[in-house]
């Protein structure tokens, strides 16, 4: 009985704490778009327009254009052995120009094994892509 008791007493205590700490409710539900900060390089070029209109079905097509584009850059870093911000993350131009010219057309099937490609890719340059960023302070 003393335990329950106890254990009551705790709980009436506590309630009038976390009604005080919790946070303040509001109709207003206008949304902030600030810009997304990130770890390092905040200047990086915007994603072509096309990939956050498209339709969600097709979803796998901006993926695909992700993936082809992260592995370009990494070549890049790995060829040039530079990890600047424009190395890091340079303009979508040449990667989407790629894509629409030879991947878009293709099958959703053909688009997964094209990215399990690029994942190999991405693999074997790691070690050297991130040798050279580390180095350089943009990992």
């Amino acid at each position: 009985m003393r335990k329950i008791s106890l254990a009551a007493a705790i709980i009436m205590l506590a309630g009038p704490l976390a009604a005080q700490t919790s946070p303040q409710v509001t109709n207003d539900l206008t949304v902030e778009m600030t810009p997304q900060q990130y770890r390092i390089c905040n200047d990086r070029p915007a994603r072509p327009t096309w990939m956050d209109e498209i339709h969600p079905r097709e979803a796998y097509k901006a993926v695909a254009l992700m993936e082809l584009y992260e592995v370009r850059a990494w070549e890049l870093i790995a060829t040039a052995g530079d990890c600047g911000c424009d190395a890091r993350f340079p303009a979508w131009d040449f990667s989407d120009a790629e894509y629409q010219k030879t991947y878009a057309q293709l099958t959703q099937a053909e688009h997964s094994a094209l990215r399990r490609e690029w994942i190999e890719v991405r693999k074997q340059l790691e070690p050297t892509v991130r040798e050279i960023c580390e180095t350089q302070g943009n990992w």
